[in-house]
């Protein structure tokens, strides 16, 4: 299913290699850091190479995901953007950029799956080179 891989931001390393597994297990390519400065610096080399974002909104020091998001989007409008948090989720309103989905800790793996499968699912018809 590789046409790009899907950039996970996590600094709960447990949590970051469920995450990993998961998708790994669905199918996704998975490039999973656990920093802000990391995921930005992996985006920045190749920002062709990702086709979708997970992070986690508090990542320790440095710049939140909600500044990762929005440094992507600015590179890449229409990449599909997963938040996940155990605190941050009332202020993805105010925060979070458009047409991304938000999953709240504790969560079961599955949610990370649909909305990622289900954010790149709608993209899909408005991509010409996906179309045969």
């Amino acid at each position: 299913m590789s046409d790009g891989a899907v950039l996970v931001v996590e600094d709960e390393t447990m949590i970051l290699l469920d995450i990993e597994s998961a998708l790994e297990e669905a199918g996704f390519e998975v490039v999973g850091l656990s920093s802000a400065a990391e995921g930005l610096a992996a985006f920045d080399t190749d920002p062709e190479k990702f086709r979708g974002v997970v992070t986690d909104i508090r990542l320790g020091s440095g710049e939140s995901g909600w500044e990762v998001a929005r440094h992507i989007r600015r590179v890449n409008p229409t990449i599909p953007v997963v938040y996940v948090s155990g605190d941050s989720a009332i202020h993805w309103g105010a925060e979070g950029v458009p047409n991304s989905i938000m999953i709240t800790k504790p969560f079961f793996l599955p949610q990370v799956l649909t909305a990622i499968s289900t954010l790149l699912n709608q993209q899909s018809p408005l991509d010409p080179s996906a179309q045969s």
